[in-house]
């Protein structure tokens, strides 16, 4: 049995590649099942739940992340920040409730400028 390959931070590479679209789509519905259920042992739910500035400071951080990562040349770490980053963008949304279908939205009005 062949083993799965890892990036240098440990997490296995996928043996396919993932839309991005589904993904969002995904990762976005489970956000929304823990603003709804607010599981005790969630990470997701304590950030919904806790003070708006300490999940802000978490995005400066991540953000910081992404671009030390980027700077270093590592393109397995720039993924991983990136993803980071992304989903701490997405737990902001969800918390104020906007959509994934309104980001898409002004993405879609800026292409267009």
């Amino acid at each position: 049995m062949e083993e799965q390959e890892l990036s240098p931070l440990g997490a296995p590479k996928p043996a396919h590649k993932p839309d991005i679209g589904e993904v969002l789509v995904e990762v976005y519905a489970v956000l929304e099942q823990r603003k709804r259920d607010m599981p005790e042992d969630s990470y997701t739910a304590k950030l919904l739940l806790g003070h708006q500035d300490r999940l802000l400071k978490k995005i400066g951080e991540e953000a910081t992340e992404v671009v030390m990562a980027a700077k270093n040349g590592d393109p397995d770490e720039l993924r991983y920040e990136v993803a980071d980053l992304i989903y701490h963008l997405l737990v902001v949304m969800v918390r104020d409730g906007m959509t994934l279908d309104d980001l898409a939205g002004e993405l879609a009005d800026r292409r267009r400028r």
